[in-house]
């Protein structure tokens, strides 16, 4: 049995007409009756009856029509996914991002991947810069979402917004209320880091805000949970440190754990928000992704207004 066999025959359960049949597939009508031939002796039965006045299926005719379009569907759709795959258009991709990715890049990135690429499956996964590196060289991450870009042949990048830094303290705290302080002040007050393998870009951005204004920073604790930096200077008289977007999440929260959030100029620590992704990888969906985060910029990313106390996105 041959696939041509199966999809003339199907032709003919259509028509039922050899004539118009063999017209569909641009074939003889001779050429049509012999692959129908050809089929009924590899199955056994006949399937179509015909006299000079009509043509119809016999009985094993109707039966084996219904599982003939299965087949011929499923071939069909073996070759469109074939064909997809070959193109990008299907499979699957792994993207890491952290919280300001997911709150301005990711949604209008991932609804315009829904139209273009509907066959693709998107996993996610929310990390910090530093695990999201090291997971993108193992293999687990396809693109990368993170602050600052790699600076190894390993890695390519695109950066795709800036974002500032805020300062995060309790309710408590001096600073909460005023809409913003010079860096310098950061020197009074001790303070909540994070080890720099969490986030190099972000922990250099705050470093270097510091020498810039000739201070040091007096770092009490470190953590590398931001969800934990909050809680506890909630609690504490410390300052940490977050991304606009983060501060501005943590500051409208409800319940017992709400932050203040401080804008810091003179200067305003800024990091690049980038998408990275490995130099060596041949995965057509990493580009389609990348297509489709250019398709949408630019990203609606929280400003600093400094003097006012409101912040605006």
């Amino acid at each position: 049995m041959e696939f041509r066999h199966l999809v003339s025959f199907l032709a003919i359960t259509e028509e039922l007409h050899f004539g118009r049949a063999a017209a569909k597939l641009h074939l003889t009508q001779p050429s049509l009756s012999q692959q129908l031939q050809r089929l009924e002796k590899s199955l056994g039965v006949e399937l179509v009856a015909r006299t000079s006045h009509e043509v119809r299926l016999t009985e094993a005719g109707r039966a084996f029509e219904v599982q003939a379009r299965t087949i011929v569907a499923q071939v069909d759709k073996a070759t469109h996914t074939a064909r997809e795959a070959a193109a990008g258009r299907t499979g699957s991709i792994n993207i890491g991002y952290n919280f300001p990715a997911g709150q301005h890049v990711l949604p209008s990135t991932l609804a315009k991947m829904s139209i273009e690429f509907p066959d693709v499956t998107v996993g996610l996964c929310e990390k910090r810069t530093g695990p999201q590196l090291r997971a993108l060289a193992a293999g687990d991450l396809d693109v990368a979402l993170v602050y600052g870009h790699p600076v190894t042949s390993e890695f390519r990048y695109r950066r795709l917004l800036q974002v500032p830094l805020v300062a995060v303290v309790g309710q408590g705290h001096r600073w909460a209320g005023r809409p913003g302080v010079p860096f310098a002040e950061v020197a009074h007050h001790a303070c909540i880091l994070f080890a720099r393998d969490q986030c190099p870009a972000m922990y250099d951005a705050i470093l270097a805000a510091a020498q810039r204004c000739g201070i040091t920073l007096n770092v009490a604790h470190t953590l590398n949970d931001p969800g934990a930096t909050a809680i506890v200077v909630s609690i504490k008289p410390l300052v940490g440190f977050a991304s606009m977007s983060r501060g501005l999440s943590v500051g409208s929260g409800t319940g017992g754990i709400r932050p203040a959030v401080v804008q810091l100029y003179d200067p305003v620590p800024m990091i690049d928000l980038c998408a990275v992704w490995r130099a060596s990888d041949d995965n057509p969906l990493v580009e389609g992704f990348l297509d489709c985060v250019e398709a949408v910029r630019p990203f609606d990313a929280p400003g600093l207004v400094r003097g006012e106390s409101k912040l605006l996105r």
